[in-house]
Protein backbone atom coordinates (compact mmCIF):
# COMPACT_ATOMS: atom_id res chain seq x y z
CA UNK A 1 0.00 0.00 0.00
CA UNK A 2 1.16 3.51 -0.73
CA UNK A 3 0.47 6.85 0.89
CA UNK A 4 1.51 9.09 -2.01
CA UNK A 5 -1.96 10.29 -2.94
CA UNK A 6 -1.24 13.74 -4.30
CA UNK A 7 -4.58 13.95 -6.10
CA UNK A 8 -6.50 13.36 -2.85
CA UNK A 9 -7.42 15.94 -0.24
CA UNK A 10 -6.13 13.66 2.52
CA UNK A 11 -3.49 10.98 2.08
CA UNK A 12 -4.96 7.51 2.24
CA UNK A 13 -3.10 4.21 2.28
CA UNK A 14 -4.13 2.78 -1.10
CA UNK A 15 -2.94 -0.02 -3.36
CA UNK A 16 -1.07 1.55 -6.31
CA UNK A 17 -3.64 0.51 -8.95
CA UNK A 18 -6.50 2.00 -6.92
CA UNK A 19 -4.58 5.22 -6.35
CA UNK A 20 -3.75 5.60 -10.04
CA UNK A 21 -7.30 4.92 -11.11
CA UNK A 22 -8.74 7.25 -8.49
CA UNK A 23 -6.38 10.04 -9.52
CA UNK A 24 -7.41 9.61 -13.19
CA UNK A 25 -11.05 10.19 -12.25
CA UNK A 26 -10.29 13.31 -10.20
CA UNK A 27 -9.74 11.89 -6.74
CA UNK A 28 -12.44 11.52 -4.13
CA UNK A 29 -14.25 14.63 -5.41
CA UNK A 30 -14.21 13.27 -8.97
CA UNK A 31 -15.54 9.92 -7.81
CA UNK A 32 -18.24 11.57 -5.72
CA UNK A 33 -19.26 13.74 -8.67
CA UNK A 34 -19.91 10.63 -10.76
CA UNK A 35 -22.37 9.14 -8.30
CA UNK A 36 -26.14 9.41 -8.82
CA UNK A 37 -27.81 11.95 -6.55
CA UNK A 38 -29.62 10.82 -3.40
CA UNK A 39 -33.06 11.23 -5.00
CA UNK A 40 -32.16 8.94 -7.90
CA UNK A 41 -30.73 6.37 -5.50
CA UNK A 42 -33.91 6.53 -3.37
CA UNK A 43 -36.04 5.90 -6.48
CA UNK A 44 -33.86 2.96 -7.51
CA UNK A 45 -33.99 1.56 -3.99
CA UNK A 46 -37.81 1.80 -3.91
CA UNK A 47 -37.99 0.09 -7.29
CA UNK A 48 -35.82 -2.79 -6.10
CA UNK A 49 -37.86 -3.13 -2.89
CA UNK A 50 -41.01 -3.34 -5.02
CA UNK A 51 -39.41 -6.01 -7.19
CA UNK A 52 -38.19 -7.99 -4.16
CA UNK A 53 -41.62 -9.46 -3.37
CA UNK A 54 -42.79 -12.63 -5.18
CA UNK A 55 -46.44 -11.52 -5.04
CA UNK A 56 -45.63 -8.27 -6.83
CA UNK A 57 -43.53 -10.14 -9.38
CA UNK A 58 -46.50 -12.43 -10.01
CA UNK A 59 -48.75 -9.38 -10.50
CA UNK A 60 -46.27 -7.98 -13.04
CA UNK A 61 -46.19 -11.34 -14.82
CA UNK A 62 -50.00 -11.42 -15.00
CA UNK A 63 -50.20 -7.89 -16.33
CA UNK A 64 -47.59 -8.77 -18.94
CA UNK A 65 -50.16 -11.16 -20.40
CA UNK A 66 -52.92 -8.54 -20.46
CA UNK A 67 -54.39 -5.63 -18.49
CA UNK A 68 -56.57 -6.88 -15.64
CA UNK A 69 -59.09 -5.69 -13.09
CA UNK A 70 -58.58 -6.26 -9.37
CA UNK A 71 -61.15 -9.06 -9.27
CA UNK A 72 -59.10 -11.21 -11.68
CA UNK A 73 -55.81 -10.49 -9.90
CA UNK A 74 -57.49 -11.34 -6.59
CA UNK A 75 -58.90 -14.59 -7.97
CA UNK A 76 -55.48 -15.69 -9.21
CA UNK A 77 -53.63 -14.73 -6.02
CA UNK A 78 -56.38 -15.68 -3.57
CA UNK A 79 -55.68 -12.87 -1.12
CA UNK A 80 -57.64 -10.33 0.88
CA UNK A 81 -58.57 -7.01 -0.72
CA UNK A 82 -56.47 -4.99 1.74
CA UNK A 83 -53.32 -7.03 1.08
CA UNK A 84 -53.80 -6.85 -2.68
CA UNK A 85 -54.45 -3.13 -2.47
CA UNK A 86 -51.16 -2.70 -0.64
CA UNK A 87 -49.20 -4.61 -3.29
CA UNK A 88 -50.87 -2.70 -6.13
CA UNK A 89 -50.11 0.63 -4.44
CA UNK A 90 -46.41 -0.29 -4.09
CA UNK A 91 -46.26 -1.14 -7.79
CA UNK A 92 -48.08 2.08 -8.73
CA UNK A 93 -45.84 4.28 -6.55
CA UNK A 94 -42.73 2.92 -8.22
CA UNK A 95 -44.17 3.47 -11.69
CA UNK A 96 -44.36 -0.20 -12.67
CA UNK A 97 -48.14 -0.27 -13.20
CA UNK A 98 -50.94 2.18 -13.84
CA UNK A 99 -54.64 1.93 -13.14
CA UNK A 100 -57.32 3.37 -15.38
CA UNK A 101 -60.93 3.71 -14.26
CA UNK A 102 -63.42 2.09 -16.65
CA UNK A 103 -66.90 2.36 -15.23
CA UNK A 104 -66.96 0.61 -11.86
CA UNK A 105 -63.60 -1.06 -12.42
CA UNK A 106 -59.99 -0.05 -12.36
CA UNK A 107 -58.03 -1.80 -15.06
CA UNK A 108 -54.34 -2.24 -14.23
CA UNK A 109 -51.67 -2.44 -16.89
CA UNK A 110 -47.91 -2.27 -17.09
CA UNK A 111 -46.12 0.99 -17.71
CA UNK A 112 -43.07 1.05 -19.96
CA UNK A 113 -40.87 0.44 -16.93
CA UNK A 114 -43.16 -2.36 -15.75
CA UNK A 115 -43.04 -3.97 -19.17
CA UNK A 116 -39.25 -3.84 -19.12
CA UNK A 117 -39.12 -5.63 -15.76
CA UNK A 118 -41.86 -8.12 -16.69
CA UNK A 119 -39.79 -9.05 -19.74
CA UNK A 120 -36.84 -9.72 -17.42
CA UNK A 121 -39.04 -11.92 -15.24
CA UNK A 122 -40.25 -13.91 -18.28
CA UNK A 123 -36.71 -14.32 -19.58
CA UNK A 124 -35.44 -15.24 -16.15
CA UNK A 125 -32.57 -12.80 -16.35
CA UNK A 126 -33.50 -10.77 -13.28
CA UNK A 127 -31.67 -7.73 -14.61
CA UNK A 128 -32.47 -4.95 -17.03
Amino acid sequence: MVENTECLDEPLPLPPEVEESLCRCGGIAGLTGRLPDDEALARESALHRALADPIRLKILAMLAVQPLCVCVIKAVLGMADSKLSYHLSVLKKTGLIAGEAQGNWIIYSLTGLGDEWARCIREGSGTR
